[in-house]
């Protein structure tokens, strides 16, 4: 089976099984590990797959989040996530970056969108650890992906659904911001 073509998660299957609808991050990190040659385009595309088999995490239940946030948002979340941003330039780090996500999800106010991240943030940090580590990737711009961040906190504070729900999918589309 070709690493674009695995079949998508049973609905019906135990929330343990969450983060096996992440394959695409785990193949990529396999690929740059077994030095194959996986560029930019090759991640955004997994990641394009992902979203459209409805497997990938932020692919699925990140574009709803970001719907939801922008609908739903107060003044504290805007200011949490503006704080989040700021942190995330600050830092530079996996979990300044997760830590912007986490309050957008927060500001969604839906409970199991929030479980889910909950229960994924794990995974999702030892892989971007490891890809940063892998590609040096921040290494010649600590601030990568900066714009695609600010854009969603903008669409956010704006109320503007649809804004939000595209930043998202054209971070899945080139997850390195290239």
């Amino acid at each position: 089976m070709s690493r674009t073509s695995w079949p998508a998660p049973d609905p019906h299957a135990p929330a343990a099984v969450v983060p096996l609808q992440y394959q695409w991050q785990v193949e990529a990190l396999a690929d740059l590990i077994a030095g194959e040659d996986v560029g930019r385009r090759a991640l955004g595309e997994r990641a394009a797959v992902a979203q459209e088999q409805g497997v990938g995490g932020a692919g699925g239940e990140f574009l709803q989040a970001a719907r939801l946030a922008a609908r739903r948002r107060t003044h504290e979340d805007v200011t949490a996530m503006e704080a989040a941003l700021e942190g995330r330039r600050a830092a530079a780090t996996a979990d300044a970056d997760i830590a912007f996500h986490a309050a957008v999800v927060a500001a969604d106010h839906n409970p199991v969108l929030a479980d889910l991240f909950t229960q994924f943030t794990p995974v999702l940090r030892t892989g971007l650890v490891d890809l940063l580590a892998l590609t040096g990737l921040r290494a010649h711009d600590p601030n990568t992906a900066d714009e695609v961040h600010e854009a969603l906190v903008r669409a956010v504070a704006d109320g503007d659904a649809e804004a939000a729900v595209n930043v998202v999918r054209k971070e899945l589309e080139d997850p390195f911001g290239g």
